[in-house]
């Protein structure tokens, strides 16, 4: 009930500054100078926020309201040839992050360093970056990615145990991510008649920027050698567009220990958007996952059992105002002593778009989770968590 009445207090908060201030003419571009004759600098940013309010079952020294936040910095480095040939250099760095907002890397300092060679025989890319499954993805339509319930980069319940966030024991994530952004060589196809495919080779879980140069952690069980492939369709007719995907990974168990195995993981979704007139457009789409990695982690991909994913969204659209709505379940098949896994999730969320830079969010999410060997820290082997938030998101 708490978390329903500050959902309420919290979308007056954002529905009367946002009607009464108006932002649409204040906005920051990013910086870009030309070095030398040829090459361009462009830098860029984001930094997105949360105040939330929780309601999940006490523990000592749990707090269950607070704000978390991350912060981003980007910067490229871009040269374009008269034969159209385009070699870019591109770079993401996470400069600030709390326990509850950390993204899917892990939190890594150096999220992506890569190049890019465009042709107009297709893109090829080379470093710390997405795989092909994951960069031609589309899991449904959010009305923020930060704070979606799936594959989410802010979460609103701790753990008490360990300080962490609670979703670490298992987060959906509905689109293959198993390659990270480990090392690796890549290529895209230019999209023709509304086709593109892509392909990914990971030799480890390295990320010293180029393939080949590192192994990664020297633990049991480590994957390599990961290959990927996706395709990707896109269309329009009239006022319906439509995007769909399909990906598939494979690794090999590079130090295998009983009862573990090679990689094998596939995702694909779609989504759906029908522009009902000029100011109201509707979206609705979702995703499913299927891993042999327990949890999707890599270090425990298992000769048994699957952990699976799944993901339904839809939004609504006009003017500045989004209205969305989630729903994912998961469950994680326990082997080798560990218990099997449950999730299911849901939000509703109502954003406004101030400006090209900024967007503020309010909404309410639900995790309910069971296993059935062992307990939470609550001493049960099921628990229950709401929490209403007020978000803010910027980037440059």
């Amino acid at each position: 009930m708490k978390a329903y009445l500050c959902a309420g207090a919290a979308f007056v908060a954002l529905a009367g500054p946002a009607s009464a201030f108006d932002f649409s003419d204040w906005n920051v571009s990013p910086y870009e100078t030309t070095i030398g004759d040829n090459v361009e600098l462009k830098l860029r940013g984001s930094a997105n926020g949360s105040a939330y309010w929780a309601d999940q079952p006490s523990a000592p020294n749990l707090d269950q309201s607070g704000v978390t936040g991350a912060a981003t910095f980007a910067a490229n480095l871009e040269r374009d040839y008269d034969s159209g040939l385009q070699i870019s250099l591109k770079s993401v760095f996470e400069v600030y992050h709390d326990r509850l907002s950390i993204d899917n890397y892990g939190g890594d300092f150096t999220q992506k360093v890569y190049g890019v060679v465009q042709t107009g025989f297709g893109r090829v890319e080379l470093g710390n970056t997405d795989g092909a499954v994951f960069t031609l993805a589309d899991t449904g339509p959010v009305v923020e990615g930060d704070i979606s319930i799936d594959n989410t980069n802010a979460s609103f319940f701790r753990d008490p145990s360990t300080g962490q966030a609670f979703i670490n024991v298992f987060a959906l994530n509905s689109v293959t991510e198993a390659s990270l952004n480990y090392a690796k060589i890549s290529y895209y196809s230019p999209r023709l008649f509304g086709v593109q495919i892509g392909a990914s080779f990971t030799p480890s879980e390295g990320k010293d920027v180029l393939p080949f140069l590192d192994n990664g952690q020297d633990l049991p069980n480590r994957q390599k050698g990961i290959w990927e492939a996706a395709v990707s369709y896109t269309n329009s007719f009239g006022p319906v567009s439509l995007n769909f995907f399909g990906g598939w990974s494979v690794g090999h168990d590079d130090n295998k220990t009983p009862g573990h195995a090679g990689l094998t993981d596939w995702s694909l979704g779609g989504e759906a958007d029908y522009s009902i007139n000029d100011d109201w457009k509707v979206a609705f789409g979702g995703a499913y996952r299927q891993s042999n990695a327990y949890t999707f982690s890599d270090y425990d991909v298992q000769a048994s059992g699957n952990t699976t994913s799944s993901h339904l969204s839809a939004t609504l659209s006009n003017g500045p105002w989004i209205i969305g709505g989630e729903l994912g379940s998961g469950t994680a098949d326990g082997r080798l002593g560990d218990p099997t896994v449950g999730v299911r999730g849901a939000s509703a969320t109502v954003g406004y778009v101030l400006n090209s830079n900024m967007q503020l969010n309010v909404g309410w999410e639900r995790f309910h989770y069971t296993r059935d060997i062992g307990t939470f820290y609550n001493g049960a082997p099921r628990i229950n968590m709401d929490a209403a938030f007020l978000h803010l998101q910027f980037q440059v």
